[in-house]
């Protein structure tokens, strides 16, 4: 019994080393947390945020994610007005981490909110953006960690395959789409640069965040809109409450076309990865707007 316990404790205090000597890392939210497994594999240790199925705009962070921040050599976040919560606590730990952040480099789709004009930072649902989050936080590992700089490569040009599968794979389905079936309501305006990409009209009841709650006269006039332009469907999203949709579907006499991947990545199945909740999203929109 002596000898297992001292094997048990020889094993836990090599693992705990183990850890201990991979880059650590803090991604600000699940989406994130996948596109850097993907590019460090085995050679980080990460910190995630805001979890699967979780709302990143509501996000309150917690003393352990303080304590991660100061642990952290690297601070992955989106960036374009995001995560302010993440910028409060960077600035208040005083963590001596490099924060990186993945969305440097995209062209900004802006949108009107209450009269101010400010950035979509839903960047990564246009693929071609993914691909500049895929080459920033490459970069960013290699400078932490030159010393494993050809496994962050090829990782990186493994991943940006897949990425450029999809890209060829959605540029297909979506444009085979019947040119009036392109409008579709969501919960929130998560999905501007895939509209943008695609020639796709999304309408929310919501802005950019899910902090802004709509009013009784924005959820009537998105009604009268859906039914004057007979818009074919209606999505839920996983990190929103579905029942205004399902109000906004039942008044209009839209369909529910089913639930999309917008902030968060699913906890499981196909939508838990991030080209799996492209993949998903992409399949999901064309099975209800390819209808006749």
């Amino acid at each position: 019994m002596r000898a297992l316990l001292v094997l048990f404790s020889l094993v836990l205090s090599l693992s705990t080393a183990q850890a201990a000597d991979k880059l650590q890392v803090v991604t600000s939210f699940s989406i994130l947390d996948d596109i850097t497994h993907q590019i460090g594999g085995d050679h980080i240790q990460i910190s995630n945020m805001v979890g699967p199925d979780a709302d990143a705009h509501t996000y309150e962070p917690t003393p352990d994610d303080a304590k991660a921040l100061l642990k952290a050599k690297l601070i992955i976040k989106n960036g374009l007005g995001f995560e302010p919560w993440l910028d409060r606590l960077v600035t208040s730990t005083e963590t001596k981490a490099t924060v990186v952040t993945a969305s440097k480099g995209v062209i900004s789709h802006t949108m009107d909110e209450d009269g101010e004009t400010i950035p979509d930072p839903h960047a990564w649902h246009n693929l071609a953006n993914a691909e500049i989050y895929v080459n920033n936080i490459t970069k960013a590992l290699i400078a932490a960690d030159p010393a494993n700089k050809a496994d962050y490569q090829r990782n990186s040009q493994t991943y940006l395959k897949e990425i450029y599968r999809l890209l060829a794979e959605a540029k297909t389905k979506f444009g085979a789409l019947p040119p009036g079936n392109r409008r579709i309501v969501t919960s929130h305006d998560a999905f501007g640069y895939l509209g943008q990409a695609y020639g796709i009209e999304f309408l929310a009841p919501q802005g950019l965040s899910t902090e802004r709650e709509p009013s009784a006269a924005e959820v009537a006039a998105l009604i009268t809109q859906i039914r004057k332009d007979k818009v074919k469907a209606v999505f839920m999203e996983n990190i929103k409450d579905s029942r205004l949709l399902k109000q906004i579907a039942d008044e209009s006499g839209a369909q529910i076309g089913g639930t999309l991947y917008s902030d968060a990545l699913a906890a499981e199945g196909p939508a838990s990865t991030f080209t799996g909740l492209f993949e998903y999203n992409l399949n999901t929109l064309c099975a209800a707007l390819g209808k006749p």
